[in-house]
């Protein structure tokens, strides 16, 4: 049977075996340990660089801008189906107070001619050139009006098409340099994961394997210096006990943080 698991005393914390019983013991010279803390560094600076190009502010502004443009394009296709509407409708009524008017024409050709005698005839002939005077007047008002309508859609797309062209401008100088900003930090982030690469590769393979799956499971971090009997991975101070079983491990042993299971370094800092 196994070690019995941790217990709560108390409501206290629980009493644990010593450091580096969580797993089994790993071995490694103290220069490999401390190179350890050099894969840190670059692996917290990849992600801080991975989050610095998320994070542009420059994706929110094309974010925004696009938006704006989107709704603009739609406004100005609106304005551009009102004034094409409005042509059509100029067109028809245009012909309509055409036709009106060759009729009128027509008509009063015949009454000029003195062809049509009959009194009753020539009442009639009258009051159909009076009646298509009016409808004419109607006609050319209607035009008039959709003349207007069509004169205030095009002025609107006119203004529209211009608003587009300059968000189009700024969206384009975003896209410029948030392309600039992101070449420059995978230009970094080449040369930081070159260097990581030669770095872990000094780095006993066994003690790199910890490493990864310690940094996986505690959010990027796997190592951590002991910096005057405090872990920098988490922060917290180690009490007596922990300061006690970490001095008295072999200096080529690999121990952990109690408290975040980190790998924990040694160097000349650590206050043991």
């Amino acid at each position: 049977m196994g070690p019995a698991g941790p217990r709560l005393e108390d409501g206290h914390r629980p009493v644990v075996p010593p450091l580096f019983f969580w797993s089994p013991q790993l071995n490694a010279a103290p220069a490999d340990q401390i190179r350890l803390l050099d894969v840190q560094a670059l692996d917290v600076r990849l992600s801080q660089l991975a989050h610095k190009r998320k994070s542009l502010p420059e994706h929110a502004e094309i974010e925004s801008l696009n938006k704006d443009l989107t709704q603009l394009r739609d406004l100005l296709v609106a304005a551009q189906t009102e004034e094409s509407d409005c042509a059509r409708e100029q067109t028809k009524a245009e012909q309509d107070v055409d036709q009106v008017r060759q009729r009128t024409v027509r008509d009063q050709q015949r009454l000029d001619s003195g062809a049509v005698t009959s009194p009753k005839d020539l009442e009639s002939l009258q009051k159909e050139i009076v009646s298509l005077a009016k409808r004419q007047g109607d006609l050319e008002d209607v035009v008039l009006e959709i003349m207007e309508r069509r004169e205030s859609a095009q002025e609107r797309v006119s203004e529209l098409t211009e608003r587009v062209s300059s968000v189009q401008g700024k969206v384009d100088d975003a896209v410029a340099r948030r392309d600039a900003a992101t070449q420059e930090l995978d230009g970094e982030a080449t040369s930081v994961a070159k260097e990581r690469e030669l770095v872990a590769g000094s780095v006993p393979a066994d003690l790199m394997k910890l490493y990864e799956k310690i940094r996986e499971q505690q959010g990027g971090i796997g190592a951590a210096r002991l910096y005057q009997r405090r872990c920098e991975g988490c922060h917290i101070e180690l009490n007596i006990t922990e300061v006690n079983d970490v001095r008295a491990a072999a200096p080529d042993t690999v121990v952990r943080c109690e408290n975040c299971r980190r790998i924990l370094v040694r160097t000349s800092e650590s206050g043991l």
